[in-house]
């Protein structure tokens, strides 16, 4: 399998209307090489920016596939001890999952995002809608299931910001049919790229990833989400694989805790199949490892304040996306979703931390 060297605009974006509300496809700013930056001088950012809109007419979507929670939050000092109980400072549920996370940090980011997932047919499923429609998700390919909750998430934060997570699958793990309809799969192959994750079926991902190759789209996964080894069948379609040091550690079977460590577990990964790993190493930045090549590193952009890293490494990989269908370097494309990142751990909850498209450019312009 080859993996990606670019992304280009494709021409083959149709616009789907929702039978409640219509899609507003909103035209991104271009990103322009900054004509004075230097290697040396870091008070300079390295890209600078054009409001030249380009044509809607010219864009492919970005599709993600996956999961949607809600993710219940438990704000407390420390984690419980076995057979402890303790109290929360504050608890409160919010709309969550690395799926609708992705397609709302997408979509803030003014890039037009469709969300193929499944939710229940209750009050849950109803905050996620809601969240991800005013996030200006297009929400035609959303299913609403009655034999399955909506995916729901314990969102345990403590006082540095850090968190555990434990998942109920619900509607995202059940439901689904055995071969997904000819609108969802439509809607991949006409994408620009599509985003996956591990919070849903492998076998709905593996149909997903076989639709855009079929059709030349590219897929990033990310590996979070389920502990289970990544099927071949579904890495042989994957154009670049997201974990972070845990999960390429989990991955691979490897040490993790070096950068050396880290560039060998990548290693194995390409003998698998996949040309490009992007490793999220969360507050000492990033690194996308291509076979053949050496690592493109990115340091994080450190942030004013951590209040609360859920949804932090969601953040990173779709504005990674973004910029990569918009045409950017790959260079480009990191330090973008390191601005994004470092903006998104500055504001409690996931989907209310995604930062929008001119927070980022103000971010690196000030840089």
């Amino acid at each position: 399998m080859s993996g990606i060297t670019h992304v280009s605009l494709p021409i083959h974006y149709q616009h789907i209307t929702h039978k409640s509300n219509t899609f507003i496809t909103t035209n991104p700013i271009q990103f322009l090489p900054f004509p004075n930056a230097t290697t040396t001088n870091q008070n300079f950012p390295l890209l600078c920016f054009s409001a030249n809109p380009l044509s809607s007419q010219n864009q492919s979507p970005l599709v993600v596939v996956g999961s949607a929670n809600a993710d219940i939050y438990l704000e407390i000092d420390r984690l419980p001890k076995e057979g402890e109980t303790i109290s929360a400072k504050t608890g409160q549920t919010l709309a969550g999952g690395k799926g609708a996370n992705q397609a709302t940090c997408a979509a803030k980011l003014s890039y037009p995002t469709y969300f193929v997932g499944q939710v229940g047919e209750d009050a849950h499923g109803k905050l996620i809608t809601d969240a991800l429609q005013n996030g200006g998700v297009c929400l035609d390919h959303l299913n609403t299931v009655g034999s399955a909750p909506t995916g729901h998430a314990v969102v345990m934060l403590q006082s540095d910001g850090q968190n555990s997570i434990i998942i109920v699958g619900g509607a995202n793990m059940n439901c689904w049919p055995d071969t997904l309809p000819d609108g969802d799969l439509e809607v991949v192959r006409n994408a620009g790229i599509v985003l996956l994750q591990r919070e849903i079926p492998d076998s709905v991902n593996i149909q997903v990833a076989k639709a855009a190759r079929s059709a030349g789209v590219p897929v990033i996964m990310d590996a979070g989400g389920m502990d289970a080894a990544i099927p071949q069948e579904l890495l042989n379609f994957v154009d670049i694989l997201s974990p972070n040091e845990t999960e390429l550690g989990n991955l691979t079977g490897m040490p993790t805790e070096s950068f050396e460590e880290i560039t060998q577990a990548t290693v194995k990964c390409h003998k698998l199949g996949v040309k490009q790993v992007l490793v999220k190493f969360g507050a000492k930045g990033s690194a996308l490892f291509i076979e053949g090549e050496e690592p493109i590193q990115q340091p994080a952009i450190p942030a004013k304040t951590v209040l609360d890293t859920t949804g932090a490494g969601d953040t990173f990989t779709a504005a990674f996306a973004v910029a990569l269908v918009e045409g950017k370097s790959k260079k480009e494309a990191l330090r973008f979703a390191a601005a994004a990142a470092s903006l998104c751990v500055q504001v409690k909850g996931a989907i209310p931390s995604m930062p929008d498209r001119k927070s980022v450019l103000d971010l690196l312009n000030y840089r």
